[in-house]
């Protein structure tokens, strides 16, 4: 059975290795990879930046059955990540399935029902600039993987007299060469040293960016944003309470913080169905926030607020990227001594006065440009609006920062192909045309896309071979967005992950857990988060490995967090949504027997 990936990034390698590990008498599956690239990693290796980290921790990160020592830190840089992928496409030999330098040209349904991928391939023939071969070749396909992303195409927005940037009608001399890009043409702090820098977009790359632009000696930073951000740091670390520091070498990764028990596992349906676990959790969180640095709108973040509907983790995706929060901070930070006294988060003193004052200045999406270059901004009530409506913005680079669009344009328009949005079975294929899946085209909110595709791809295969019981139950896993929302695709990661491991009866019990394997893989899939090897214990994807990771790396990771953490982010949470869940447990047996249903 022919299986063609598109793709050799994260998602295509998963489900590369997923397919041939699965493979038998009656499926057996033949994959091949086609990579439109010179080499595997995808984003992570094109799109890639000077000083680029990944912003999810490697004990979420990493595949469930190829993990990094113990020593490695905690978060990888890109290079460090895309030589993880090469580790691990040689650990698995992938390395013949791959074929790079072939871009996809069109794919189209047979008479057979089987898919023609046709593709052609780049040669250099002596060339500076290697080009794209006019004959095409194809292959016959039974199944098909679309695993290129979500980072590929450039999202650019129109904005009127943008063109000024490069030529404005002004009088006054240039000192550096005038520019506009998307911030994937973005590589080095050089790009920015000297320069008047406006950032349109606050995601972990506008921020990432505005950090960058800093650091290189920018004369002047604006980033812009539409409706602002929900910040927090990577990693839990650097505060003070009563003049005692709370800081440690081994910080705990903020993306293995939410517990299983009770909130991922172990969920009645009218609890999942109500999202209380979400609301209630963004509650605690913005009390406990304001407590510990002044302020609910983030972590230590006062400026750019999002609207109270949509500030928390049910509506948006979480940026990670908080490093330049204490330059966007600086005008906005007003707090009484004594209230900082008993409780602050801490600043890196590199980034802090007297090493330095410098200010990113933030400020809605321009309207438009005049034609002297000038920046107009959307009028609102917002602080940075106000503050900035009284500066003469005149930037001489702009970096698109705004995200990426998926297009599909290789799918032949009279096979009625699905798009990702009209895959209804778990976002990863569309009922009735289980043929083609499409892994790796949902984000999370707080959590990792490669673990995601790597759960899609077990899932996926799990459909194909009939082991998945249709129909499915609701999907209760999506970020909360309006009807006419830009991103839909947004998932909370915990609660797909586990939505998908019992799909696949991957899931696994609590009295199997303790009588297989023990107290301590027990306790770990209690307090840890939703980490792939929880879910290679039991069914059809079982392995010999995960046992082993779970009482090393992750017994480590869950025990970092201390006893206290322990019990205020892990026992007590979990005793009140057992609560919880026992009462609706309790009220739908009581419905049921009344003759309602569930």
């Amino acid at each position: 059975m022919k299986v063609v990936i598109i793709g050799a990034g994260p998602s295509g390698l998963v489900t590369c290795k997923a397919l041939l590990e699965a493979a038998n008498v009656d499926f057996p599956f033949e994959p091949v990879i086609l990579e439109q690239e010179d080499n595997i990693g995808g984003t992570f290796r094109y799109r890639s930046y000077e000083h680029s980290n990944l912003v999810s921790s490697k004990q979420l990160t990493c595949f469930s059955d190829f993990r990094l020592p113990p020593s490695h830190p905690d978060h990888l840089t890109l290079n460090e990540y895309v030589q993880y992928l090469e580790d691990y496409a040689q650990s698995f030999n992938l390395g013949g399935r791959i074929n790079l330098n072939c871009k996809v040209i069109n794919i189209q349904r047979a008479a057979t029902g089987k898919h023609q991928v046709t593709f052609v391939r780049r040669t250099n023939n002596g060339l500076q600039e290697p080009e794209w071969d006019r004959a095409t070749e194809t292959i016959t396909a039974d199944y098909i993987a679309l695993c290129a992303g979500l980072h590929v195409t450039p999202s650019i927005p129109t904005i009127p007299g943008i063109e000024h940037i490069l030529n404005p009608q002004t009088s006054e001399k240039d000192e550096v060469t005038r520019t506009v890009f998307h911030s994937m043409e973005y590589k080095l702090r050089s790009q920015l040293a000297g320069r008047r820098v406006m950032i349109l977009g606050t995601g972990e790359t506008g921020m990432d960016l505005a950090y960058e632009a800093v650091k290189a000696g920018a004369k002047q930073v604006v980033l812009c944003s539409r409706a602002g951000f929900l910040s927090f740091p990577k990693a839990l670390n650097d505060f003070e309470i009563f003049g005692i520091g709370f800081k440690t070498k081994t910080p705990v990764p903020i993306d293995s913080l939410i517990t299983n028990l009770a909130e991922t596992a172990y969920v009645h349906p009218w609890v999942a169905q109500s999202h209380i676990r979400w609301f209630i959790s963004d509650f605690v969180i913005k009390r406990v926030l304001w407590l510990l640095t002044g302020t609910q709108a983030g972590c230590n973040q006062w400026v750019g607020e999002l609207d109270q509907k949509r500030l928390g983790r049910a509506y948006v995706f979480l940026n990670k990227s908080h490093k330049a929060m204490p330059y966007l901070n600086r005008p906005y930070r007003k707090r009484p001594w004594y209230l900082d006294y008993m409780s602050r988060y801490i600043d890196p003193p590199e980034d802090s006065p007297p090493q330095t004052n410098f200010t990113v200045d933030l400020a809605p999406f321009p309207t438009h440009f005049l034609p002297n270059g000038q920046a107009i901004f959307t009028p609102s009530k917002r602080k940075d609006y106000v503050r900035i409506s009284q500066m003469d913005i005149r930037p001489d680079t702009v970096i698109y920062a705004t995200g990426y669009t998926q297009q599909f344009d290789y799918l032949d328009k009279g096979s009625g192909y699905p798009s990702p949005r009209e895959a209804d079975l778990r976002n990863v294929a569309k009922i009735g045309d289980e043929t083609i899946g499409f892994i790796g085209y949902v984000r999370p909110g707080v959590g990792a896309i490669p673990p995601l595709a790597e759960m899609q791809a077990f899932f996926w295969i799990s459909l194909i071979k009939g082991h998945v019981k249709l129909p499915l139950s609701d999907p209760h896993y999506h970020l909360l967005t309006s009807e006419d929302a830009r991103i839909k695709y947004g998932v909370d990661h915990s609660a797909y992950m586990s939505t998908l491991a019992k799909d696949i009866q991957a899931a696994p019990g609590l009295l199997d857990l303790w009588w297989t394997y023990g107290l301590k893989v027990l306790l770990c899939y209690c307090f840890g988060a939703a980490f792939t090897p929880f879910y290679r214990l039991v069914g059809p994807f079982r392995s010999d490995a995960a046992p082993e990771i779970i009482k090393t790396e992750l017994w480590e990771t869950i025990t970092r967090r201390g006893i206290i953490g322990n019990i205020t982010m892990g026992l007590i949470p979990m005793l009140f949504y057992l609560s919880v869940n026992m009462l609706a447990f309790l009220l739908g047996t009581g419905w049921q027997l009344l003759g309602g249903h569930l």
